[in-house]
């Protein structure tokens, strides 16, 4: 995410590295790279010049205190103006109203019936509400058939009239059977299009004037950069969306839209999509992605996540294992299936300071775990609850098992014995489990 971006920016920090002092010149210098870093991200220039010169302004004005380099004190300076420019502070979604209604618009292929199965399965796991998903896209029969997939998948009713071809009269139905049935929220999947164009808008216009909608969010595909912020622009000129989503954003994006869709239209960025996975789905924090976007990593965002996954009693359960010197195979990969339950991998370590840097080039499938779950999976049960069973002639059978060589057992069964002893020194001095326990609470 943004890693091209953010590397010039960093490029940018460099030169006040093992400066003294704040200077006119030394200031004037970084802020050119990182206007250049903006534009090439595919910010608009004047939106560029306007964020720097604020940047030379702050910086300027600023006297470095002994244990503040001017370097730190720049990265600081641009953190909070990106955060500023991407909102300041998260905007909540306004679900108040019972049943209350949400209506999502876009462009075809921007994602808009994927996020829609996942707003439905956010609201209904992270916010105990009850969703009827409706398919008012009347033009893409394929559209209504993704739909009820995604409903069947996270357990969520797909309201749908395959033969009406009245997008207004649907959304009316839809929202009269949810207020039957006991339904909190609605959330209505309206037609794209390629391009924008007047039937489109008209309809979506007639769905908003129909439905009163208590939330309209726009989705839109944040690859496209520049091209997203003007079609947001179109958009809010005719229906005054109250939110916007950014989807694709693990995709090579620059991070144009991202950074100056909120200044474009003056609507707040309320999620943010990555992947396919239906829990993928963030709600958008401009502080924590101006950090990411610094290298400062997302501390707050991995401990929400693990939170998600970890309950009070199953941290106290491996506690107690930890405590004993019972921790075996079995407690590592329900770990494993815990840490893949939070995410994409290689976006779980970019959340990590100083990580994102480091791991940039590399290739972290999602499938990184196999190897290591195929051994787990080829021991007996007896094996796995007593790790200490495993001998020479063990191994090479649990290494035929697994399709792999002796040699990755071996340095598997040596890693986790490492890990084991770690546990036990933990132990010793008291350590042992307060971390999972922080993380269930």
């Amino acid at each position: 995410m943004f890693e091209s971006l953010s590397e010039r920016l960093d490029s940018a920090f460099k030169q006040l590295k093992g400066e003294g002092r704040i200077s006119e010149i030394n200031v004037a210098s970084t802020v050119k790279e990182i206007r250049r870093a903006l534009v090439d991200a595919d910010v608009n220039y004047k939106i560029a010049k306007d964020f720097t010169d604020r940047v030379r302004e702050k910086a300027l004005g600023e006297k470095v205190i002994t244990a503040i380099s001017p370097g730190q004190l720049m990265v600081k300076i641009v953190k909070d103006e990106l955060a500023e420019l991407m909102g300041g502070t998260e905007a909540e979604l306004d679900i108040k109203a019972n049943p209350s209604v949400i209506l999502i618009a876009g462009l075809q292929g921007s994602g808009k019936t994927t996020f829609s199965g996942k707003l439905a399965n956010f609201l209904k796991t992270k916010k105990g509400k009850k969703p009827l998903l409706v398919a008012a896209d009347i033009y893409r029969p394929a559209a209504i058939d993704q739909l009820k997939v995604l409903g069947e998948q996270i357990g969520v009713e797909v309201y749908s009239e395959p033969e009406n071809k009245d997008a207004v009269k649907i959304a009316q139905n839809a929202i009269a059977q949810a207020k039957q049935n006991g339904n909190t929220v609605v959330i209505i999947d309206t037609a794209g299009r390629l391009a924008v164009d007047e039937a489109m808008m008209t309809e979506v216009a007639n769905v908003k004037a129909a439905v009163k909608p208590n939330e309209i969010l726009f989705v839109v595909d944040s690859m496209t950069g520049q091209d997203a912020v003007n079609t947001a622009k179109a958009f809010n000129e005719r229906l005054d969306f109250s939110g916007v989503v950014l989807t694709k954003l693990d995709g090579d994006t620059r991070g144009g839209a991202a950074l100056t869709i909120k200044y474009t239209v003056e609507k707040p960025i309320k999620f943010v999509s990555m992947g396919e996975k239906l829990d993928t789905l963030d709600v958008f924090y401009p502080e924590r992605m101006a950090q990411r976007i610094l290298g400062m990593g997302d501390i707050t965002t991995l401990v929400e996540r693990a939170q998600a996954q970890f309950n009070e009693e199953q941290a106290k359960k491996l506690e107690k294992k930890i405590r004993q010197n019972q921790f075996d195979f079995d407690d590592f990969r329900e770990q494993l299936n815990q840490i893949k339950k939070m995410g994409n991998l290689k976006d779980l370590m970019g959340m990590i300071p100083g990580i994102g840097k480091a791991i940039k080039d590399i290739d972290i499938s999602d499938d990184a775990f196999k190897g290591i779950e195929a051994i787990i999976g080829s021991m007996t049960p007896a094996e796995r609850s007593n790790p200490d069973l495993i001998d020479g002639s063990r191994r090479r059978r649990i290494a035929k098992g697994a399709g792999k060589d002796i040699q990755d057992v071996n340095q598997f069964m040596k890693q986790f014995e490492q890990m084991r002893q770690m546990m036990k020194q933990m132990n010793k001095f008291g350590a042992g489990g307060r971390g999972l326990r922080a993380m269930g609470r």
